[in-house]
């Protein structure tokens, strides 16, 4: 007996494009993806390239470089466009620099980087993949956000270049949005929180956390696979957490 696949709502042989493939939400994506039989292929991007099974085909992309991202989409369109666009790219923190504590601390550089994989990155996907999906059934273009990305929800200030950056992103698909279902109203765009999980992105953080309040990769892909499957044109443009809940911006 096989498990139910994850997204009734999809077109059966739907195809997935996952970016940031090789993160531990993207990776969860991709493998939660394959594992669906009414799911036909999964192209797979990431930076440094990716094993190709039946199922998942890898596909190199930088998403702070436009001819990359042009590249890796026109590649997973040769055969057919996808019906579900996920972006699981994302950066808090690397080797370089840190959330900001205070505004004392801002850096034009930080703020740059941020934006260029956060918000300007996420956009240039849209730009690309857009105008290639299907205009006759549901489709689906999903970016992770953050709940601290929320202006009415900012009650602690701090993390300045995380929030802002993300902030942008939500504005930014939900421009795409509103654009999109113009040319094809069956469409869902939508930016999405996928809690607390564990991995590199939020692990300097994870202290004093409650055990049940921190999710496995596969917990929150599996959660934000439910979340678009209940999606429908009325939810396009915004910003949903993992439990299916609206977060205003």
């Amino acid at each position: 007996m096989t498990n139910p696949s994850p997204l009734p709502s999809l077109t059966d042989g739907y195809r997935a494009l996952v970016f940031g493939a090789s993160g531990g939400i993207g990776s969860a994506f991709v493998q939660a993806l394959a594992g669906d039989d009414r799911c036909a292929s999964v192209h797979a991007t990431s930076r440094q390239g990716l094993p190709e099974t039946a199922k998942t085909i890898p596909l190199l992309c930088d998403i702070t470089d436009e001819a990359n991202i042009k590249a890796a989409v026109a590649q997973a369109c040769t055969q057919s466009p996808p019906d579900l666009v996920i972006v699981a790219t994302g950066m808090l923190h690397d080797a370089t620099q840190n959330p900001e504590k205070t505004f004392r601390t801002l850096d034009p550089i930080a703020l740059a980087k941020a934006y260029a994989i956060n918000a300007i990155g996420p956009a240039l996907i849209a730009k690309h993949v857009l105008p290639r999906l299907p205009r006759d059934r549901k489709t689906v273009f999903a970016a992770l956000s953050a709940r601290v990305s929320s202006l009415s929800d900012n009650h602690t200030g701090g993390w300045h270049a995380y929030r802002a950056s993300k902030a942008a992103l939500n504005m930014l698909v939900r421009n795409c949005a509103i654009e999109l279902a113009m040319r094809n109203k069956p469409s869902v765009c939508v930016t999405l929180h996928p809690g607390t999980v564990d991995t590199a992105l939020s692990k300097p953080f994870q202290s004093g956390l409650p055990g049940k309040q921190l999710f496995t990769p596969a917990q929150s892909a599996s959660h934000l696979l439910r979340v678009i499957d209940q999606l429908t044109p009325n939810h396009t443009g915004q910003l949903f957490a993992w439990d299916g809940k609206p977060i205003p911006f």
